[in-house]
């Protein structure tokens, strides 16, 4: 198969869809891949470097869209990209189409397949393309509170961790999944006093074993929402629906009854955010505040450490990338993980989820979705 890897091309996005490792795993599969100039510059690998891993090199997005039959990426094509699209062209890439209509529409007028990591499964009914991003950015919200809540950034001036005789900050983790968790991690790590919430038993049980009393767990409810986020210093919104928009957790109303200075860190932006007051924003601008709190919405975070996060990004999508480029849309049919992942095909949106989120209709793989 004809691989091809354009250069991301969102505002401070430096990852790449594969690194020269994974092209030398793909050459040596018996695939060709054409690697855009420049695509591997944010993790420090030239084109010369692709080159000795086998790849060829394009100067221009445009010849790698002409030329490939799967087009691999890290975020969801923009509109220029997704104008070059075409039918029986695979995209395997994160798609977050929930909060994107635009996005959904371009994709259904190529009438490519689309296939998206964030809901490709695994055998445990996991997210194991969108878990090591979720581990990245778990770990990077408690970074990105610790100094938003800086007074010179608006913040509470508050030390996450304190000093000895001095209180803590208060973080709040909305969501106990992968993002929940090692935000948690890292929080309690540095010395703040922890609390996470989620809706199920076992996931807090097992958190509770885990940090050992470190940190508190509480049921989700509207009442222990109010009152953990109320006195929070900081809240890391990390709630996932696979394939849906996010929950609005944090209402614009409930922001007055919060400290002045609080940090609010929406993980789930790329999903829609599940604050009420979150919009997008870019690492060069990341902040603003609501009702004196400050929110930190930037939707691409694991983009800040493009090294780690396309390393990790690869380990995980290169199995499943591989299926593709041996079986094209047979892998799909196949593979039960991999049709999960389906998003988008010939014009039809095959993700349930996603078809609800956008008030659009649903075609499940099976009701006449051929190669």
């Amino acid at each position: 198969m004809r691989v091809g890897v354009p250069k991301e091309i969102k505002v401070q996005e430096y990852r790449v869809g594969l690194t020269p490792g994974a092209v030398r795993e793909y050459v040596a599969a018996g695939h060709q891949v054409t690697v855009e100039s420049g695509a591997g510059s944010g993790i420090g690998a030239s084109d010369e470097v692709y080159r000795r891993a086998g790849a060829s090199i394009a100067e221009t997005a445009r010849e790698i869209f002409a030329k490939s039959d799967m087009i691999v990426k890290v975020k969801e094509p923009q509109k220029s990209e997704w104008a070059q699209l075409r039918e029986n062209q695979i995209l395997f890439t994160y798609l977050h189409l929930a909060p994107d209509p635009d996005q959904a529409k371009g994709l259904l007028a190529s009438g490519c397949t689309a296939i998206a990591y964030e809901t490709v499964t695994d055998a445990a009914g996991h997210l194991p393309l969108l878990a090591p991003m979720s581990e990245v950015a778990g770990r990077l919200a408690i970074e990105a509170a610790g100094a938003a809540l800086r007074r010179s950034a608006g913040g509470r001036g508050v030390l996450l961790g304190g000093v000895p005789g001095v209180q803590p900050a208060r973080v709040v983790v909305l969501g106990g999944g992968v993002v929940g968790k090692q935000a948690a991690r890292m929080a309690a790590g540095l010395g703040a006093e922890v609390t996470v919430i989620d809706r199920s038993i076992p996931r807090l049980r097992e958190l509770d074993d885990l940090f050992a009393g470190r940190m508190r767990t509480r049921f989700s409810t509207i009442e222990s929402v109010e009152e953990e986020v109320f006195a929070a210093d900081v809240v890391i919104g990390a709630v996932l629906v696979p394939g849906a928009s996010a929950p609005k957790l944090v209402t614009r109303a409930m922001l007055k009854s919060m400290r002045p200075g609080a940090v609010l860190v929406d993980v789930a932006i790329d999903q829609g955010g599940c604050f009420e007051t979150s919009h997008p924003t870019t690492h060069t601008d990341p902040t603003y505040e609501v009702d004196c709190v400050v929110h930190y919405c930037v939707a691409n975070m694991p983009g800040a450490v493009p090294v780690t996060s396309s390393q990790a990004l690869n380990n995980a999508t290169l199995p499943f990338g591989l299926m593709l480029a041996n079986k094209g849309f047979a892998a799909v049919l196949e593979n039960p993980h991999l049709r999960n992942g389906l998003n988008v095909h010939r014009g039809r949106i095959t993700n349930k989820a996603v078809a609800e989120s956008l008030g659009l209709n649903f075609a499940p793989v099976g009701s006449g979705l051929a190669a």
